[in-house]
């Protein structure tokens, strides 16, 4: 399955997350991955939790956004280093960043940066 970020929910999601309508991103991006095969699914689900992670953060649950990021970090860090469109390992950087500012105890954190790379970056990910 190709994953593509200039039309349709994925694109509509990308517009939303990237004006920090973090929900309205999930519910976009949920809507394909209901319907995603794997390994497809799994990457999706990573990304929709960085989202529902910044609507914790938006809504002053730390904790909440901690749990969700280290879950998003767990399913992405598993893929190669571009997957899907997005550049993976950028990601998991961004993630980690975030993870390691909200253990200090920080709480306004800029969203991680979810930027499409180049079109059809589909591989599957690695063991």
């Amino acid at each position: 399955m190709d994953l593509d970020w200039e039309q349709g929910e994925l694109a509509e999601g990308l517009r939303c997350y990237r004006e920090h309508k973090f929900f309205e991103a999930h519910e976009e991006w949920e809507s394909v991955w209901l319907r995603a095969p794997e390994p497809e699914k799994t990457f999706l689900q990573g990304i929709i939790q960085i989202a529902a992670a910044f609507h914790h953060l938006q809504r002053k649950n730390s904790l909440g956004a901690l749990r969700l990021l280290e879950g998003a970090l767990r399913r992405l860090e598993r893929y190669p280093e571009s997957f899907g469109g997005l550049p993976a390992a950028a990601l998991c950087d961004g993630i980690r960043k975030r993870l390691e500012a909200l253990r200090r105890g920080a709480s306004d954190l800029e969203p991680v940066r979810i930027e499409p790379s180049s079109p059809g970056c589909s591989r599957p990910p690695l063991a």
